[in-house]
């Protein structure tokens, strides 16, 4: 049983690393680099799905795979492994992706609206252009590109009910991308340092108790975002708009941003 709880700890986003679950991950592993599908099953599975019995995919290595503008509309990708799969294009409505690994994934173009993606590993993936309307985005987007994606109403914040799990939140950490849309997106606790979002949107966001040293947020606009307790140390808040709608002043060591 003990190497067994030790495989365990190793593979999983859900382990005790909390939100570092790349550390000790031998990332070789046939689960993180290999396919035991091919894009003729999965389209097959994906035909024979209902509105009551959607495609499941729980668990399956997907890893490097072509499944661009493929619909996996409600479908169910729960802890899948994708690292490297090209799902460009793709429709993953309401797609249930947590705990998924999705490193260096090409999600450009691609629609998640919706979707659930709690502790996916998306960290230098492409999201360029992809849509997470009102999806549930407390994941791992380290050092993803995120040029022009959307995230209006899409909910990073933490969930307080694991903490000892560690904080599970959404991070941004060293993402990069302009243009980025923000609007109405939940944001508390959440981890965006040394993110840069030029001329983001982060209207009426909150962004309470977020993180956000060395953000680089030059013509950024802020109307009505909620800066509560978030620590703004050496983030950069050049040519922004809608300040003066925004509770600057809220945040911790704004003296210490760069304006």
């Amino acid at each position: 049983m003990k190497h067994v709880l030790i495989i365990f700890l190793t593979l999983s986003p859900l382990s005790a690393l909390g939100q570092s679950p790349l550390s000790g991950v031998d990332m070789t592993l046939p689960k993180m680099t290999q396919a035991q599908m091919t894009r003729a099953d999965v389209v097959a599975r994906l035909t024979a799905a209902t509105a009551d019995a959607p495609a499941d995919f729980t668990r399956v290595w997907l890893n490097n795979l072509d499944l661009s503008g493929l619909d996996f509309s409600n479908a169910i990708l729960r802890a899948t492994s994708l690292n490297g799969t090209n799902l460009s294009g793709s429709t993953l409505d309401g797609a249930i992706l947590s705990q998924s690994w999705m490193i260096g994934a090409n999600l450009s173009g691609a629609s998640l609206v919706g979707a659930e993606l709690f502790q996916t590993q998306l960290s230098q993936a492409d999201l360029s252009d992809t849509d997470f309307t009102n999806a549930r985005t407390a994941a791992d987007f380290t050092k993803a590109n995120l040029n022009r994606a959307v995230f209006k109403g899409a909910d990073f914040s933490a969930d307080m009910r694991n903490q000892s799990m560690g904080l599970m939140r959404g991070v941004l950490s060293s993402a990069r991308g302009s243009d980025v849309d923000f609007t109405d997106a939940q944001m508390s606790r959440a981890d965006l340092e040394f993110a840069k979002l030029p001329n983001a949107n982060f209207t009426n966001a909150d962004l309470s108790m977020a993180t956000l040293g060395g953000a680089d947020l030059t013509g950024a606009t802020l109307s009505g975002a909620d800066f509560t307790n978030a620590d703004l140390t050496a983030t950069r808040l050049t040519d922004v708009q809608g300040a003066d709608q925004a509770n600057l002043n809220e945040a911790k060591n704004l003296d210490r941003a760069i304006r």
